[in-house]
């Protein structure tokens, strides 16, 4: 049914495009809550500096799409309605966890998204383990890294300007976070819309509308644009969590962590390792907050956030799996 296919292809395209949005708007906190909540900048300003910038870095490279679209699942036993649950699967997770501002991934999001599709249309042989455990594995060790890296850059910091008095420091600082904040901005536009580029290239491979692996230019802009456009829309409640409640931070704080996420995001997505933004950006918060003392840290929504990662790929795989299974019989797929 020639008919059908085309349709799922369009249905996959602007599932991945509306997946792309939301990214942008669920993820705008990770560019831009520290340098809000340390008043370095407007909320105003810092939504359309990451927006600008977002599309900026989505240009650059699409290593990160070949992983996400080659490592998951073998394209041969992919349909349009396996790529299309599973992306529903990343979306409605995304909501939910956006709703409750709750910085989950949605990098995680995706990944669980199309192997649950993936599984409720032929089993587990169709997933490609090895490429999997690398993308899992950067996934776990993401966090890790940004968390020491923060805690390191931190105490650099208060070593190098221990004699400095607060007031001025933290002025120079301000100054100094809104390039801090415009590098982590184009590092989540290099790793988070290439997932969606990734995810389209898939279909369209799948289809037969290209002959190999390869992301067409238009889709490259399309995601871009799309991302840009999500994230002027913002994420206000997210931004609360990272940027207030989770550690009070300032200007010099702020700076710390946005230096840190940004050169763990743009070293994996250099050598086409789609890590999860959130995470890194979240935990490089924790390592410059863990430099003031343990109770700097909001233990209460560190679990949440902590539930949030561990719960992602599963819940998201299980509604791909539950909107396979239900939308498949109706499309004859």
């Amino acid at each position: 049914m020639p008919d059908a296919n085309l349709l799922l292809l369009f249905m996959v395209v602007t599932a991945a495009l509306a997946f792309d949005y939301i990214n942008g708007f669920h993820d705008t906190a990770n560019a831009i809550a520290t340098c809000v909540s340390t008043r370095a900048l407007s909320v105003r300003s810092a939504i359309i500096m990451a927006a600008v910038l977002n599309f900026a870095g989505a240009m650059i490279s699409t290593k990160v799409a070949t992983t996400i679209g080659k490592g998951i699942v073998d394209a041969k036993d992919v349909t349009q309605m396996v790529i299309f649950a599973g992306v529903m699967g990343a979306i409605i997770w995304n909501l939910i966890t956006w709703y409750f501002g709750i910085p989950s991934s949605s990098s995680h999001a995706l990944i669980g998204g199309v192997v649950g599709a993936a599984v409720a249309h032929a089993g587990s042989k169709v997933l490609l383990w090895a490429g999997l455990k690398k993308i899992v594995l950067a996934l776990v060790l993401s966090p890790i890294v940004g968390t020491a890296i923060g805690f390191l850059i931190m105490l650099a910091v208060m070593w190098i300007f221990r004699n400095k008095a607060p007031g001025p420091l933290n002025v120079g600082f301000r100054r100094l976070q809104v390039v801090s904040a415009a590098f982590m901005a184009f590092s989540h536009g290099t790793a988070d819309a290439q997932k969606s580029m990734g995810i389209i290239t898939l279909a369209l491979l799948s289809y037969g509308a290209i002959p190999v692996f390869d992301v067409p230019t238009w889709v490259k802009l399309s995601c871009a644009i799309v991302m840009g456009l999500g994230t002027a829309a913002g994420g206000w409640r997210i931004i609360k969590t990272l940027g207030k409640d989770f550690v009070k931070l300032q200007p010099v704080h702020g700076c710390c962590v946005e230096t840190a996420a940004a050169g763990v995001i743009l070293g994996a997505a250099s050598i086409g390792m789609p890590v999860s933004t959130t995470h890194v950006i979240t935990s490089s918060i924790l390592g410059v907050g863990l430099t003031r003392r343990m109770s700097a840290v909001n233990w209460n929504v560190a679990y949440r956030i902590l539930w949030a990662w561990v719960l992602t790929i599963p819940a998201s795989a299980v509604v791909a799996f539950i909107t396979y299974v239900t939308l498949s019989p109706f499309l004859g797929m």
